[in-house]
C-alpha cells in the first residue's frame, strides 16, 4: 500500500513538473510565464513578442490581465490588475528609451488630451534619466493596481510613487497597443493575433 501510495506522489510530482515547464513560452531567448501575480490577483498571459528597431531585437515584451482582450480599449476597460513587462535583449540608454516612449505617447493620445499627461511624463522622464543605461536582462515593468495607479518597477526596484491617473496609464498602454504602435508585430503579438 505504501508503494502505491509513493507511486502515485511521485507521479503526481511529475506531472506538475511537466506542467510547470510548460507554463512558460521562449521568446527571443526570454522565458516568459503564462501567468503572473499581481497585487494579490492571478493574471494571465495575453501575449508577447519582440521590439524591433530596424534588424535589431531591443527587448521582449508581454502583457497580462484578468481575462483575455483584443485591443486597447478592452484591456482599459477590464476590471483587476494588468502587467507590460519588457526585458532587455541589448544595452540602451535608458533617457533615450524614455523620450521614445514619450514619442509613442504622443503619436497615440490626441493632442487635446497630451497636456493632461505633461506631469506623468517628467516624472517618467526622471526614472529613465535615473537609471542611465538599461543592460541585457534589465526589466521594466508596468502594473496597474486600481486604487493605487501604475507601479513602475525597473532593475527589481519600484521608480516613484505610482502614478495615480488612468489616463496615464492608457497613454502608456497605447504605446504598444494604439492605433500608431511602436512595433505593429508586436502589437499583433501583444493581441494574442500572432
Amino acid at each position: 500500500m505504501k508503494f502505491i501510495k509513493n507511486l502515485t506522489l511521485a507521479a503526481m510530482a511529475g506531472a506538475f513538473a511537466l506542467n510547470t515547464l510548460a507554463a512558460s513560452i521562449d521568446v527571443s531567448g526570454v522565458k516568459v510565464e503564462d501567468s503572473a501575480i499581481v497585487s494579490g490577483a492571478k493574471l494571465q498571459l495575453n501575449g508577447a513578442g519582440t521590439r524591433y528597431k530596424g534588424p535589431f531585437k531591443v527587448y521582449v515584451a508581454d502583457i497580462y490581465a484578468g481575462k483575455k482582450f483584443s485591443s486597447l480599449e478592452e484591456l482599459v476597460a477590464a476590471p483587476g490588475p494588468k502587467r507590460l513587462t519588457m526585458t532587455m535583449l541589448r544595452e540602451v540608454d535608458a533617457g533615450a528609451f524614455g523620450k521614445l516612449l514619450t514619442r509613442g505617447m504622443e503619436d497615440n493620445t490626441p493632442r487635446t488630451e497630451m497636456s493632461k499627461l505633461i506631469p506623468g511624463l517628467i516624472r517618467m522622464g526622471e526614472i529613465f534619466s535615473a537609471n542611465k543605461v538599461l543592460l541585457p536582462g534589465d526589466v521594466i515593468m508596468l502594473d496597474w493596481i486600481p486604487g493605487t495607479g501604475m507601479v513602475v518597477t525597473a532593475k527589481g526596484k519600484v521608480q516613484s510613487d505610482p502614478f495615480k491617473e488612468p489616463e496615464f496609464f492608457k497613454a502608456m498602454m497605447a504605446i504598444w497597443l494604439g492605433p500608431v504602435p511602436a512595433d505593429f508585430k508586436l502589437k499583433d503579438a501583444l493581441l494574442g493575433a500572432k
